[in-house]
C-alpha cells in the first residue's frame, strides 16, 4: 500500500528533484567549491590574472554606461591597434621585471631606433627593410650593452638604464639633427604596420579558432606528459573549459573587429610576438633560467647558471622590444620627432607590466601580463577621450590602478612567504 504523507506538492517536487551531479545540490556544492578555491588562492597569494581581469571588466562597464560608443566595433578596433606600440615595449619590461630589475631606458631606445629608421630611409634613401633591421639591431645592441654592464659591475639595472635613458635620448636628438621631425612614407612598409587590415572575415575567425585549438592542444599534451610522469595535472574538464572560454572571447573579438575594418595587422603581429615569447619563457631552458635568476641571483650563481649571459640577454630582449615598439609608435603617427619616446611612454610601459600581474620582486609573471595591463591603461585613456574627461583625471585613475596592483603584488608576496612558496 502507498504510504500517506502530509507533504505539499512543492515539497514532493523538491524531494523528487535529482540529488546527483546534475541537481541543485551539485550546483550549490560547485559554487561552494569555487568560493573555497578562490579563498585558498587569495590567502596563498595565487590569484593570477583574476584581479586585472576584474579591473578591466569594471572599466569597460563604467565607460560603456557613460557612452554607448565605448564598446563599439570602431573604438575597440582602434583600441586594439593603440595598445600595440607601448604593449611591445611592456613585453620587454616583463623580462627585466622577472629578474627583479627595472629598465628605465626603453622609452629613449624606442625613440632612438625610430630616429635611425627615419633618417636612413627618408633622408638617405636606404630601403625600408634594411633600415628597419638596422633600427631593431640598434635597440638590441643598446640593451645588450646595458645588460653586460649591469652583470659585470653588479650595479642595479635601474641605475645603468637611467644613464642609458639620457644617453640614447641624446643620440636620438643627434641622429635627427636640426630637422627635428621626419615624416614617413604613408604607403611604406612601416606606416602600413598600423594601417593595414585583413578585410576578409575568415582571417579573424580563423585566428580565433587557431588560438583556441592551440591552447587545447598544448594543455592536453602537457597533461599527458604530467600523467606519464606521475605529476599533478589539470583535469580534462578544466582544459576544455579554458579552451572554450578562450574560444568565446576570441570569436567575440573577431566578430566585433569584422564589423569595422577587419583584423588589424598590428594586432596579429602583437599577439604572435607575445605568444612566441611566452613559449620562450615557459617552455625553454633559457626561460627557466630567467625565472630561476629572478628567484635569487646568489642562488643562481651557486647553481652554476650563466648570470652574466642571462642578464645580458634579458636586457637585449628589452632593448629589442623597445625598438620594435618604437617603430610601431612611429607608424601610428607616420613621423618621428624629438619628442619620440618621451612623455608618459616609459611610465605606461612599466605600469602595464605591473598592472598585468608581473611581480616587482622578480620570478613571477608572463608576457600576457603586459597585454592585460596595456588593455587596462589604454581602455582608461580611450574612455576618458570619449567622455571628454580631463587628462589629469586619467593620470589619477591610472596611478590609482597601478598603486592597487603594487599593493596586491606585495600582499601576494607576503602570503606566499607565509606559505613557504616565495
Amino acid at each position: 500500500m502507498r504510504r500517506m504523507t502530509d507533504n505539499t506538492p512543492a515539497e514532493e517536487a523538491a524531494a523528487a528533484e535529482p540529488r546527483g551531479p546534475h541537481g541543485r545540490a551539485a550546483l550549490v556544492l560547485a559554487v561552494k567549491d569555487g568560493a573555497d578555491l578562490l579563498r585558498r588562492r587569495f590567502r596563498a597569494g595565487e590569484l593570477g590574472s583574476l584581479p586585472v581581469v576584474l579591473v578591466l571588466a569594471t572599466v569597460w562597464i563604467i565607460f560603456q554606461s557613460l557612452n554607448d560608443n565605448f564598446l563599439s566595433p570602431r573604438n575597440l578596433s582602434n583600441l586594439s591597434v593603440d595598445i600595440v606600440g607601448t604593449g611591445l615595449i611592456a613585453v620587454g619590461i616583463v623580462f627585466v621585471l622577472l629578474l627583479g630589475e627595472l629598465d628605465l631606458s626603453v622609452g629613449s631606445i624606442s625613440g632612438f631606433a625610430a630616429a635611425i629608421f627615419a633618417v636612413l630611409n627618408v633622408n638617405n634613401g636606404v630601403p625600408e627593410w634594411i633600415a628597419l633591421i638596422l633600427a631593431v639591431l640598434a635597440g638590441t645592441g643598446a640593451g645588450a650593452l646595458q645588460g653586460f654592464s649591469c652583470a659585470k659591475t653588479r650595479v642595479p639595472a635601474f641605475v645603468v638604464t637611467l644613464a642609458g635613458l639620457l644617453t640614447w635620448n641624446g643620440l636620438m636628438l643627434y641622429v635627427l639633427g636640426t630637422s627635428g621631425t621626419v615624416n614617413l612614407d604613408e604607403n611604406g612598409l612601416v606606416a602600413r604596420l598600423t594601417s593595414y587590415y585583413f578585410t576578409n572575415d575568415a582571417v579573424a575567425y580563423g585566428l580565433a579558432a587557431l588560438c583556441a585549438g592551440l591552447l587545447f592542444l598544448m594543455s592536453y599534451l602537457d597533461r599527458r606528459r604530467r600523467v606519464a610522469a606521475g605529476m599533478p595535472h589539470r583535469s580534462m574538464r578544466d582544459i576544455v573549459g579554458r579552451a572554450g572560454g578562450l574560444a568565446v572571447v576570441a570569436f567575440t573579438t573577431a566578430y566585433l573587429l569584422n564589423r569595422f575594418q577587419g583584423l588589424p595587422l598590428a594586432l596579429l603581429i602583437f599577439l604572435a610576438v607575445v605568444a612566441g615569447l611566452d613559449i620562450v619563457l615557459r617552455h625553454t631552458h633559457y626561460g627557466r633560467q630567467v625565472y630561476a635568476l629572478g628567484g635569487g641571483v646568489e642562488a643562481a650563481r651557486r647553481a652554476s647558471l650563466n648570470v652574466i649571459g642571462i642578464q645580458t640577454a634579458v636586457l637585449a630582449v628589452s632593448g629589442t622590444m623597445a625598438a620594435v615598439g618604437g617603430l610601431f609608435l612611429a607608424s601610428r603617427i607616420t613621423s618621428v620627432s624629438q619628442s619620440s619616446g618621451s612623455g608618459v611612454l616609459l611610465l605606461n610601459a612599466i605600469a602595464a607590466a605591473v598592472i598585468g600581474g608581473t611581480s616587482l620582486f622578480g620570478g613571477r609573471g608572463t608576457t600576457w601580463s603586459a597585454v592585460l595591463g596595456m588593455l587596462v591603461i589604454q581602455s582608461i585613456a580611450s574612455g576618458m577621450a570619449i567622455t571628454d574627461t580631463p587628462t589629469a583625471i586619467q593620470f589619477v585613475i591610472t596611478g590609482g590602478v597601478l598603486f592597487a596592483a603594487v599593493v596586491i603584488d606585495a600582499l601576494s608576496r607576503r602570503s606566499q612567504e607565509a606559505h613557504g612558496r616565495a
